[in-house]
């Protein structure tokens, strides 16, 4: 499949399949394939469709997406799955209970892939993010939660949430 990209700048056609063993095999407009790209997000939080870089296994990039909407079918299909693949931040929709108000504390979550429960080690591991509420939460494992609009969640979980912002 041909797809419009652009790198640094120009606008150029590439082919975009997944090999037999899974890897994405990135060949381009000069014929050139590269095997083991990684689709990685300039701005993961903040413009999730914006900005896709192609990396080849050694870490150079090798085409850079300006909007992940204007790749073609299935090439863009492809590019989301491996994306999907690759990260794994849960969003929290609802606070149930904190162990404690002081830290270290054990945090239990409702989350967009099922309940779980988290150590927040200290009130510094809550950031935030963006200008609409959002939050970014990092447990003692290094798994980051996201809160999307803290403003939005229920009155319990503003509660609790109010007592370590």
């Amino acid at each position: 499949m041909n797809v419009l990209v652009t790198l640094c700048g120009k606008s150029l056609a590439f082919d975009l399949v997944r090999s037999p063993f899974g890897k994405l095999v990135f060949t381009n407009a000069q014929g050139e394939p590269f095997e083991g790209v990684v689709p990685v997000r300039a701005f993961p939080l903040q413009s999730p469709e914006d900005g896709i870089s192609l990396v080849s296994h050694d870490g150079q990039e090798v085409a850079w997406i300006d909007q992940l909407k204007a790749v073609p079918e299935p090439a863009q299909a492809l590019i989301r799955e491996e994306l999907r693949t690759r990260e794994f931040m849960p969003v929290i929709q609802g606070i149930v209970s904190v162990t404690s108000f002081s830290t270290p504390c054990t945090w239990k979550v409702q989350t967009d892939r099922g309940d779980t429960a988290f150590v927040l080690r200290g009130d510094e591991d809550i950031r935030r993010i963006g200008t609409a509420g959002g939050l970014l939460i990092a447990d003692s494992h290094g798994i980051q939660y996201l809160v999307k609009d803290q403003f939005a969640l229920n009155v319990h979980s503003k509660k609790i949430l109010d007592r370590f912002l």
